[in-house]
């Protein structure tokens, strides 16, 4: 399902890329608040806090054996970071302008830079001398990815991507088929196929021995900012602008999944070592986990993708149940903190959830005008219930759980026969003689009187300082205002009648 295993906040502005250490047990983020950090991806603390860059740092890669750590910034720089101390181990000089991305070759003896000069460099890892400089691209460099075998660099800058010799500097191929600056590349793990995203919005892959466009893969409908493989090769990551992140079959070239919409825009993705967990990094400052091949959580505030409009315990205190407005239900384990069922159904957003006595029942009321009754058990819907003409902004079960009322925007109050799934009718037989006594005298000259034709149980009390009450019909009630003053002789002046007092008066004159 792809929901999300942990949130990791600490950034103050966005983060621009994410990157898992070989072994999975740390996952790198770099920011625009100038910093880089360390998470430890099991439990998501942060570890550490790595320096601080002069300006934004676009890219994070771990070197393979994990113990270094390359950073690219808007500074013009690249540092290479000891992962055990934190401490910056050299800075690295040549580019004129920002570094866009940072690579690591598999064996740990190269790393690549792409730059804003338009420019790629290869740099020795144990020397830190600068190897080899070369232009190939008519713009901005903004991925680098070598190939696992070593001897091939993708770089992706403007329209094009550029395969280049990663031994001698010289280009091999020219892949031409994006309409607009490709974002991102990564090969697959055998080094067959190239991966491509671009800011128009598609997703390319490409044969490396031909040079050949594979397939086109379209979904996202904005920028794709970044592209990765997952271990196996067999999976194909996307993260976009459009603040989704979408799960390819590299082998039938169609979309799995997409993991977790409207959150914020996503501007990094990456594969744990492990293929399970997916590393996100999102321009709303935070990085999010997710479990790729079960979906459950490790926290307790990923699954809605809107804002949590009402929370309710079952009666055994073991479940609590969500309502959001990205027009779902959740259910969670309590104890564990852990997703137990996701209820769909409602087309707007869910304003309140009520479980029955018993626990067995779950009501739900939405801005769709409907209330829903959800059997949790099964976690599937029992029944839906019209009536209301706007909102539904509360739902409540009798004590006996044999009735539910609801509120809602069109001023009303509706209570429905759980048991049957229809609403009662507002008529009550018990108070008809009563009503039909008054009805003469107490309707004869009121303007209102032809829109009056039943007992409506319900008294309008006006949040406004004019005390709304004139010609009310009160069945029976305690009424105090917020100063504890008792507005029953309110009522009665301004011609309403209290029913009970009325019958209490009567039995009293029947029996003198």
């Amino acid at each position: 399902t792809g929901q999300t295993k942990a949130k990791l906040d600490g950034h103050l502005s966005f983060v621009n890329s994410v990157n898992f250490s070989p072994d999975g047990t740390t996952l790198a983020s770099g920011s625009r608040d100038n910093s880089i950090r360390v998470w430890d991806a099991k439990t998501g603390q942060q570890k550490a806090k790595l320096g601080c860059h002069s300006s934004t740092v676009i890219s994070v890669n771990f070197s393979p054996d994990g113990t270094t750590l390359a950073s690219g910034s808007l500074n013009n720089s690249i540092s290479l970071w000891d992962v055990k101390t934190g401490q910056e181990k050299v800075k690295l000089d040549s580019h004129t302008r920002g570094v866009m991305s940072v690579c690591f070759s598999p064996d740990g003896t190269t790393l690549a830079s792409g730059s804003q000069d338009n420019s790629i460099c290869l740099w020795d890892v144990n020397t830190q001398q600068q190897q080899a400089k070369f232009n190939g691209h008519s713009s901005c460099i903004r991925s680098v990815s070598f190939s696992p075998n070593l001897t091939t660099l993708a770089s992706g800058g403007d329209t094009s991507i550029c395969l280049w010799n990663a031994q001698t500097g010289q280009q091999i191929a020219k892949l031409d088929g994006h309409i607009r600056e490709v974002m991102s590349v990564c090969f697959s793990p055998d080094g067959t196929t190239l991966a491509s995203g671009s800011a128009d919005n598609s997703i390319r892959l490409w044969d490396v021995k031909t040079g050949q466009q594979k397939a086109k893969l379209d979904g996202h409908s904005d920028y794709v900012m970044s592209v990765n493989f997952s271990p196996d090769g067999t999976t194909l990551a996307s993260g976009s602008i459009d603040r989704s992140i979408r799960l390819w079959d590299i082998k039938k070239g169609q979309q799995i999944a997409i993991l977790h919409r409207y959150i914020s825009e996503v501007t990094s993705v990456c594969f744990s070592p492990d293929g399970t967990t997916l590393a996100s990094g999102y321009k709303d400052m935070s990085i999010r986990l997710f479990d790729v091949k079960t979906g459950y959580s490790k926290t307790k505030d990923d699954h809605h993708f809107g804002s949590v409009c009402s929370v309710c315990f079952s009666t055994d205190g073991t479940t609590i149940a969500s309502g959001s407005s990205d027009k779902s239900i959740c259910l969670w384990d309590v104890k564990t903190g852990q997703l137990k069922a996701k209820l769909d159904g409602h087309t707007s957003k869910v304003m309140s959830v009520c479980f029955s006595p018993d626990g067995t029942t779950l009501a739900s009321g939405s801005s769709d005008k409907s209330i829903r009754l959800w059997d949790v058990e099964k976690r599937q819907e029992k029944v839906k219930l019209d009536g209301h003409t706007s909102e539904v902004m509360s739902v409540c079960f009798s004590p006996d759980g044999t009735t539910l009322a609801s509120g809602s925007i069109d001023r009303s109050i509706r209570l429905w026969d759980v048991n049957f799934g229809q609403q009662i009718s507002p008529s009550n037989t018990c108070y008809k003689n009563i009503l039909a006594q008054f009805y003469p005298y107490h309707f004869k000259n009121n303007i209102v009187q032809e829109s009056v034709s039943t007992n409506v149980s319900i008294l309008l009390i006006s949040q406004q300082l004019i005390f709304q009450s004139q010609g009310a019909l009160i069945l029976k009630g305690e009424f105090h205002n917020q100063t504890a003053i008792n507005l029953r002789k309110s009522f009665q002046q301004r011609g309403s009648l209290i029913l009970d007092n009325y019958i209490e008066f009567k039995q009293i004159s029947k029996d003198n």
